[in-house]
This record gives structure tokens, sequence and C-alpha cells, in this order.
């Protein structure tokens, strides 16, 4: 599906929220009676959840864990004071929990989970814990079928370029800001300003109030929770009537429903700033050129022309510069411009957003989060653009894994359009993640749909052996997707090692 799927203000069901009594969660805001001393997070290595506990951590509060399995993110928070424990059990909850704090991932029966209904202790979902920890300052709240992370880090730092120091939480590693989350550039720091990457995923971002919210792009995803994406646009309507009184929203007007949503607030008396590459947008923009070490964008903006050199390359990740922009600008306006846009200019990308791997046998090897057809589209986009501009006859190459099943089979003929525009690609078998098997959604579910140079492996193929075989110096592979296909890279860049034989 294309944003032009997404329904108009004629379509009014209810929104789906997580943030609700139920089996799990049970408070939509931050339990403050009583005073909340110490925390216990669940699952505390996702990029997610491990963001509340850094932030709990800095607040002053004690922090303990839990997860299956060790990860990028458990380490430093181990040598930042947290206890964190390695499998599910109700004995790592001490004594003087206050709050426990969940995913959706997380499951009612998890033993952690009984324990704390047993003793009463308050199960919130990550969401409101962090709405609670951010309270008091005012919350830039950046949402999107895609581009949050990278639009939000973008926006941390250009902020930080003029001087300001704010508070920021986010789904995955940044490697210039440090950590995932903080309450400024060195722990402790005071603020007054906070930007959260907000997850439309279950509905969560509606535990935030927030001055200004960004909208980068709003097309169907997360159906398996939502179920069809006229309630997916409620919640996202949800969220702009969250806006502080006096705040902003923020919207990409290239983007067919995120200019719809902001029609629909505007009508409601929000302000709303547009911004993309249409004639009367805010923040417009007027040129892009893409370089061996970014892109450099011109900019009309409320305040006059701004010229700025992104390390980043991709059009997509110049509308991404374009949201940031416009969102620390509003919610900074005392900013000067020129320093926003030199500290936008330091932003060198967030993990496994088009992170090069390395090189090996001439093959430059790409990962990539990309799990959403739009999101697989622009990525191969960006990725032919570099290997023209680099005159070699290289060509791009891409293996996918496929994240859920239900998102698979929703868009499996999307999937395989995009797919297609790259010269070789192989689709993995799908990663379930929360999601039990289906049998009847394989990597084949997409490549039916596919050209024939789209390939389905099955479970046991040689995929290191397979692209080994065909890519040659030159080549820009992409290796995409949400699940653990990063553990694969290795396997594929040693075989790339070795010369292949081409006829």
């Amino acid at each position: 599906m294309t944003s032009a799927a997404v329904p108009g203000a004629d379509a009014t069901p209810s929104p789906r929220t997580i943030l609700r009594p139920g089996d799990v969660i049970t408070d939509a805001a931050w339990p403050v009676a009583g005073g909340v001393r110490s925390v216990h997070v669940i699952r505390i290595g996702g990029a997610g959840m491990s963001a509340v506990a850094r932030l709990a951590l800095e607040a002053g509060l004690r922090v303990s864990g839990s997860d299956s399995q060790d990860g990028q993110f458990i380490a430093p928070l181990r040598a930042a004071g947290a206890r964190i424990g390695i499998g599910f059990d109700a004995g790592l909850l001490a004594e003087d929990v206050d709050l426990v704090v969940v995913s959706t991932a997380v499951r009612a029966d998890n033993p952690e989970v009984i324990a704390a209904r047993e003793r009463g202790i308050p199960v919130i979902h990550r969401a409101a814990a962090l709405a609670g920890l951010l309270r008091g300052r005012e919350v830039i709240a950046i949402a999107g079928t895609h581009g949050k992370t990278t639009t939000t880090g973008m926006a941390v730092t250009a902020l930080r370029g003029a001087a300001r120091d704010p508070a920021w939480a986010l789904g995955a590693a940044v490697p210039d800001l440090g950590r995932n989350a903080g309450f400024g550039a060195e722990p402790g720091a005071a603020g007054d300003l906070a930007l959260v990457e907000a997850d439309e995923s279950d509905g969560s971002f509606l535990a935030f109030a927030p001055r200004t919210a960004v909208v980068t792009n709003l097309e169907p995803d997360h159906l398996d929770f939502h179920g069809d994406a006229a309630t997916l646009t409620a919640a996202f309507d949800a969220l702009t009537t969250r806006i502080e009184p006096g705040g902003t929203l923020v919207v990409c007007a290239d983007d067919e429903g995120a200019e719809a949503l902001g029609r629909r607030a505007a009508a409601r008396g929000t302000a709303v700033l547009r911004y993309g590459t249409a004639e009367d947008a805010h923040w417009r923009l007027r040129a892009e050129q893409a370089g061996p070490r970014g892109t450099r964008i011109e900019v009309d903006t409320p305040r006059g022309r701004i010229d700025v050199e992104l390390s980043v390359a991709g059009h997509h990740n110049v509308l991404n510069a374009l949201g940031a922009l416009a969102a620390s600008a509003s919610a900074a306006p005392a900013a000067p411009l020129a320093e926003l846009g030199a500290g936008l200019a330091t932003f060198t990308g967030a993990s496994r957003r088009f992170d090069v791997a390395g090189t090996a046998g001439g093959v430059t090897v790409v990962d990539d989060y990309a799990h959403h057809p739009r999101e697989v589209a622009a990525t191969i986009a960006a990725a032919q653009g570099i290997v023209r501009d680099q005159g070699r006859g290289g060509r791009v190459l891409v293996v996918f894994q496929p994240h859920l099943y239900s998102r698979t089979r929703a868009f499996a003929a999307e999937f395989a359009a995009a797919l297609s525009s790259a010269d070789r690609a192989w689709v993995m078998p799908v990663y379930g993640a929360r999601e039990d098997p289906d049998p009847a959604v394989d990597a084949r579910t997409v490549t039916a749909h596919a050209a024939a140079t789209v390939e389905p492996l099955a479970a046991g193929d040689d995929l290191a052996a397979q692209v080994g075989g065909v890519a040659r110096p030159g080549d820009l592979l992409l290796m995409l997707g949400a699940g653990d296909i990063v553990e694969t890279t290795p396997d594929v860049m040693a075989a790339l090692g070795v010369p292949p034989e081409h006829g």
C-alpha cells in the first residue's frame, strides 16, 4: 500500500492504544504518588527499553532489569549501575522495586510480571515511563511510519549546534549522541526540552502531550495491532489532539497521509508547519546535490534561506533533515538558524540506518533497518544514486529479511515491487519476532509477485555462497531488515572476501 491508501477525514474509528487496563499494562501515566525510587525494566536490552533504563539511572533511580539474552545496550547499562539478569525470573525483582516497566513484547505470563502482580507493584508501558521521566520539559514527539529515529537524532544534533542541550530518547543507537537516551550531553544535565521517538506501532505515543509533534509520514503499517489503515490513522489524529495549547504540528507536505493529517489538525485550530518540496511548504527544499561526503541542500524557511551540508545521503534523509530543522526551530525560536544547520550537519546517521559494514572483495556492504516497502524502496534508490555517482559500473544487490508474518502478507506485492528495482535480490525466511509462525507465509509470498531477479531463500540455504557467487567489485550490497539479518553480515562479507569466479 502507499500513503494514498490512508483514509481521509471521513473515516472515524476509535484509535487503538496499549495504554489502558489489561493483562500487563495498567497505567497510561507515570504514577507519582508515594514517590518512585526503584524501577525494574523487563526486556531491558531492547533499544526502546534501554532508553527508559538510561533515563531512570540519570534521574538517580535504582534500576534493575532482565532480558532473554545479552545485547549491545546491556553492558553500558551495567557500567552505569543497573543490575541486570539474563533470563526471566521472579527472583530478579528486589524487595524495594516500586515500579515495573514493560513493552508490548512482554507477555502477561512473564514470571516477573506475575510476581509484580502478586506483590501489588504497578506495571506500566515504557512510553508512560518515558512521559513520567520527562515531566516538566517541553516535549517534541517525532512520529511517523518511518524516519522517526533519524529525524529525532537530527533534531538533537541541530539543537546542540545552537547551544541547546535537550533530553532525548531513541529506539536505536546513534553514535553522534554517545548513547540512545539522556537528559543532556552529559549525564545529569538540566534543560527544558526533550525529544522522543514516538512509537505508533501499539498506539503508545498517546502517552505524550507534546509541545511540538512531528509526523514524517503516515501510511499503513502495524496492522497486526491496529487492524486497518483507518484505525492507524485515527491514532495519529488522536496524537495531534494531545498537542499542548499553543503548540505546533510539523508534517511532511510530500507525504499524502501526513499532509492530510495536517489539514485535519489545522481545521481544528492547531498551528501546522509543512516541509518538503511543495511550493507552499513553510520549509521548502529548493535544491539538493549529492556529494562524496553527503548531500548539500538549500532550504527556504520562515526566517530566510539556509544552506546545509548534510553528512548523510538519500532524498528520504533530506526530508528527515527538513523535519528536524522545522521541529528544532519551532521548539527553540530564539536559536539562530545557521547554528541549527551547523549542528544538523554533524549528524552522521543512526545505527543500522545505511551503516557501511565495510568493503570485501571490492563490494561495499551496507546494513539497514528498512522493513516497510517504502523504506526498502528509498534505501535502494539511495544506493543506486551512490553507485551511479561512483561511475564504476557497479550494481545494487539486496538481501532482505521480511519482519513479521502479518506485514509480509499485507505488503507482499509492495515489497516485491521495491526489491525488483534492484539488480539482484534475495528474500530470506520471515523473521517472526513477536508473532507465532504462519506456515502459509514465507519468502515466496514476496517473490511470487517479483521479477525473476528476486529469489526466495529457505532455511538452511547458503546465503553467503549465493551472494558471493554473484557479487563483483564495484557492487553495493544492502542487507535489509529489522530482525537478526545483521548477524549474517559477517558470513556474507567473509564469502565476498574471496573474489568470485565470473563467466
